[in-house]
């Protein structure tokens, strides 16, 4: 990541805006989760989230923007979630304390946590009737589209200055 974020400040002179999205999940009760599966989760979800805000918090200029990626499901309690929903809390923690980490740096730092969102991360071994009654859950009765999570990023990326160490859902009213 140190040799990307160089590549970047080397071609185009600084880094403004850094929105890093990777990740992974594994859909399994608590009891039977593999803990290899955990593992590799955790490995990209969180340790990749923490090494992109590290390089980032390092390198975006004044004025900057950090964008992180949590879930709605760390609000809903959806049996099956716990493993992923821990890496994504994990997320939320660690982008709320770099907010406050880049005091005086006129930077901003949130995370967006999407709903159901037609992504294959999402759709990936769903069967039809659970996808259909995700779509349904939200008051907008639809699934999200990537569009409307890169509106939420857009926003934050550029004219949100005032919002800072925020997660922000954008899930279509989800409870």
């Amino acid at each position: 990541m140190a040799a990307a974020f160089q590549r970047v400040e080397d071609e185009l002179g600084g880094v403004d805006v850094v929105v890093h999205t990777a990740g992974s999940m594994v859909l399994s009760s608590v009891v039977d989760l593999d803990l290899d599966d955990l593992d590799r989760m955790h490995r990209k979800n969180v340790r990749g989230s923490f090494v992109v805000a590290q390089q980032a918090a390092r390198r975006v200029r004044q004025g900057g923007a950090i964008v992180t990626f949590s879930t709605s499901v760390t609000r809903t309690a959806m049996p099956t979630y716990a493993a992923y929903v821990a890496s994504k809390a994990a997320v939320e923690g660690l982008t709320l304390i770099l907010a406050r980490e880049l005091r005086g740096r006129d930077a901003t730092v949130n995370a967006v946590a999407p709903g159901p969102t037609a992504t294959p991360l999402f759709l990936e071994g769903k069967p039809q009737e659970v996808v259909d009654r995700l779509r349904h859950a939200a008051p907008l009765d639809r699934l999200g589209e990537p569009s409307d999570i890169a509106e939420v990023v857009a926003f934050l990326a550029g004219p949100a200055r005032w919002v800072n160490g925020q997660v922000l859902f954008a899930n279509g009213g989800l409870a």
